[in-house]
C-alpha cells in the first residue's frame, strides 16, 4: 500500500504568505495524507538573527509572540483536520533563539526553553521533532538544506541533485525556497546502476516581507510536495503555486 507524505518548507512565520498556506492547509485536510513532514523554516525568528544584531530590529517584537502566533495560525488549524504523524525538522531560521542564546547567555542555554519544540510545544500538539536528516524510505532523506556543506546552485532543482550525489542518497530538501526536481543516473554496459533524485519543495512565505530583498524579486517559487513511497519505490511529485491555484489529482485548491 503506497504511503502519501506531504512535504513543506519555508513558511517562516509570521511573514508566511497567509492566503496560501491556509490553503495548503485545506488541501491537507482534504487529502489526509500518512503524514505531514514541514522540512524546516517553519519560523523566521528574525529579533534573534545575527543580521539584526545591534540594530532596532533586535527588539522589535518577540519569538514568544511570534511562537504564538504560529500556534494559533499553523499548528492548531493543522490538528483540527488531521491528526496523523506531524514531523519537524529544524532549518536555520528555527534555530536561532537557541543560537543567540547560547552565544550571549551560555548560561542559561541548557534550559532548553528557546528550542524550536519547546517555543512551540511540539508536546502539546503531538509534534515529532525529527532528525536533520530524516531517512523517510529506503536510500531516501529529508532535510532542510543548510546542513552537510550542500553547494547552492540557482538553478531550481540543481541543489538538491547535487546533495543527493554527493551524499549517494536521494535527498528532499528546502532552504533555495525553489521548486525543481532533477535525476542523476550512473552505470556500465548500457545498464543503469544507480539513480539518485534531488527535489526542492518551494516556499511558503511572503516575498514583499524579506526586507533583505530590498524591494526586488527573488527566483523562488511557491509550493510543496508530496511523496509516494511503495517499499523501495519512492515516486515524488512537486505542486507548483501559479496563478493563486494549485492543484493535486486532478482537484484544483484556490489561494
Amino acid at each position: 500500500m503506497t504511503k502519501k507524505i506531504v512535504v513543506i518548507s519555508d513558511t517562516q512565520m509570521p511573514y508566511e504568505d497567509r492566503k496560501a498556506t491556509k490553503a495548503v492547509l485545506r488541501f491537507i485536510a482534504e487529502y489526509q495524507p500518512d503524514e505531514v513532514v514541514q522540512i524546516g523554516d517553519l519560523m523566521d525568528f528574525p529579533q534573534p538573527s545575527r543580521w539584526s544584531k545591534g540594530s532596532a530590529a533586535e527588539y522589535e517584537g518577540s519569538v514568544f509572540e511570534d511562537a504564538a502566533y504560529a500556534k494559533k495560525n499553523f499548528l492548531t488549524p493543522l490538528r483540527e483536520s488531521y491528526d496523523g504523524p506531524v514531523g519537524v525538522i529544524e532549518g536555520n531560521h528555527d534555530l536561532r533563539p537557541r543560537t543567540y542564546l547560547s552565544k550571549y547567555a551560555p548560561a542559561l542555554a541548557e534550559s532548553g526553553a528557546f528550542s524550536m519544540e519547546a517555543l512551540l510545544d511540539f508536546d502539546g500538539f503531538g509534534i515529532t521533532r525529527l532528525p536533520d536528516f530524516y531517512g523517510f524510505a529506503a536510500n531516501w532523506v529529508m532535510t532542510h538544506g543548510h546542513l552537510g556543506k550542500i553547494s547552492l546552485s540557482r538553478i531550481a532543482g540543481n541543489t538538491a541533485l547535487g546533495a543527493a550525489k554527493k551524499m549517494g542518497v536521494s535527498v528532499i530538501m528546502g532552504h533555495t525556497h525553489r521548486l525543481g526536481i532533477g535525476h542523476h543516473s550512473t552505470g556500465y554496459g548500457g545498464e543503469i546502476k544507480k539513480t539518485v533524485t534531488g527535489v526542492e519543495v518551494g516556499n511558503l512565505m511572503d516575498m514583499r516581507q524579506a526586507k533583505y530583498l530590498e524591494g526586488g524579486t527573488a527566483d523562488w517559487q511557491q509550493g510543496f510536495a508530496i511523496a509516494h513511497v511503495d517499499g523501495q519505490h519512492v515516486r515524488t511529485e512537486i505542486i507548483p503555486i501559479q496563478a493563486r491555484k494549485f492543484s493535486v489529482e486532478g482537484a484544483v485548491f484556490s489561494v
